[in-house]
């Protein structure tokens, strides 16, 4: 479980591709990582699988994974949000993140909006059905709030938040373009409210 308040920019040193996965080593900057613990990359939650004091740390990324993330589009220099998972007497500073991406949303518009940025994101129906205004959105690993949504001629929905210089400045969303494609995970909890509202089968 993640909060989605990033703790370091990393960058990724080395990228093997193989036919159904892809591993990368990434320069985390944590120098105490323990073999097997959850990290999130880019909002995904992935294993460490070997690691140096340095805080050089190896990572898998099954097909599952690059199907539905954007980690597919890494290379080598490549800056990535790193989030290491929750402890039980750590504050919630952002809302209840599982690391479990439910799909991708587009960058539409990048604005300065004073010392912040305004952007705005392309969603799929699937997804926007699960947001709401001043709801929370996790975008590639970061907990953000939700200013405004707008349905377009496409059907798809804008969605649209305010990045503070702080973000801005300690995520790579400085890096994405318009056009790029970014993670998201949606509030668990509206997914688990639509399940329950579903009729149940007749036995």
């Amino acid at each position: 479980m993640f909060s989605g308040i990033i703790e370091k920019l990393g960058s990724v040193k080395t990228i093997t591709r193989e036919p159904d996965a892809m591993v990368a080593t990434v320069e985390t900057g944590f120098h105490d990582l323990i073999l097997g613990e959850s990290v999130a990359i880019n909002g995904v939650c992935l294993t460490v699988t070997s690691f140096n004091a340095a805080g050089l740390a190896t990572f898998f990324a099954s097909t599952e994974t690059l199907d539905k993330t954007n980690l597919g589009k890494l290379v080598e220099g490549s800056k990535v949000n790193l989030e290491r998972a929750l402890k039980l007497d750590t504050r919630l500073s952002g809302h209840m993140v599982q690391g479990h991406v439910d799909g991708k949303c587009t960058l539409a518009e990048c604005t300065k909006d004073g010392d912040a940025w305004r952007l705005a994101f392309d969603f799929p129906a699937r997804l926007a059905r699960y947001c709401v205004v001043k709801g929370s959105i996790c975008l590639n690993g970061i907990s953000l709030t939700i200013n405004d949504l707008e349905i377009l001629p496409s059907r798809e929905t804008r969605l649209y938040v305010t990045i503070i210089p702080h973000t801005w400045e300690h995520t790579n969303l400085h890096a994405v373009n318009v056009g790029d494609l970014v993670n998201v995970e949606v509030d668990v909890i509206a997914k688990y409210v639509e399940r329950l509202c579903q009729p149940y089968p007749k036995p």
